[in-house]
């Protein structure tokens, strides 16, 4: 016999089922001001969603802003999305697939440009071949040079949504890009770096030689579709 959903009553007399959260995306189209967020995550709140991610996107021509959340929910949210398009600051409100479903994981390639180049063709190549099967994992570059940009650019990778590892493609790094590698680690992302001059080896989870290989070996390390675990490895570098 198949068991029906139970369902339960909210405070404003909403009901939802409750069952297991699953993640969704909204994009809601508002007015621009002060105020707008409180009033829009309000509705959600009121219907227990969680929200985990958020951007705002401005508009000054039009005189609106692009909301876009994805948030983990129970059950249908069609009551919710009909009580935020009742607020008169709302214009439009859509749900769209999340940005971890298109997009899926992300892996920042940062340093010099001809080896973040040559890293990228590894990274992209590995992740083609992973993203036939059913994986989602994108690929972003940003060359740099100098350290202060460097290192920033390491600590603000921790920041970016969904990104799982980040590759140190250049020929001289430390100081303190260094110590931002360090940091990332300690929050949880994969540091890849080639082998170069300077620290930031030292302060790796893996160093590889050949910049293609890099690319290679960090998109198997996050694919769900890849038996390789850096943490299984008898030695970091190659």
């Amino acid at each position: 016999m198949a068991s029906q959903k139970t369902k339960k009553v909210l405070k404003d007399g909403a009901e939802t089922a409750a069952d297991t959260p699953r993640k969704i995306g909204l994009a809601i189209q508002s007015r621009t001001g002060p105020g707008i967020l409180h009033e829009v995550t309000g509705v959600i709140a009121r219907y227990r969603g969680n929200i985990t991610s958020v951007e705002i996107i401005e508009d000054r021509k039009k005189n609106t802003d692009r909301l876009y959340f994805e948030i983990d929910f129970s059950g249908s949210p069609m009551l919710m999305i009909a009580d935020l398009k009742k607020l008169p600051v709302v214009r439009r409100v859509g749900q769209v697939e999340t940005m971890e479903k298109i997009y899926g994981k992300r892996i920042i390639i940062v340093g010099g440009g001809a080896q973040v180049g040559q890293v990228a063709i590894g990274a992209i190549l590995e992740a083609d071949r992973h993203n036939i099967r059913g994986e989602h994992i994108s690929i972003d570059t940003i060359p740099l040079v100098g350290e202060q940009p460097l290192a920033a650019a390491v600590r603000a990778a921790a920041r970016l949504p969904r990104v799982k590892a980040i590759v140190m493609a250049g020929s001289l790094m430390g100081g303190e890009i260094e110590k931002a590698v360090r940091e990332v680690r300690a929050q949880g992302l994969l540091v890849v770096s080639l082998n170069m001059a300077g620290s930031v080896p030292a302060a790796a989870d893996l160093v590889v030689t050949d910049p293609v290989q890099a690319g290679v070996m960090t998109v198997m390390a996050v694919a769900d579709t890849a038996k390789f675990t850096v943490q299984r490895l008898k030695r970091r570098m190659f």
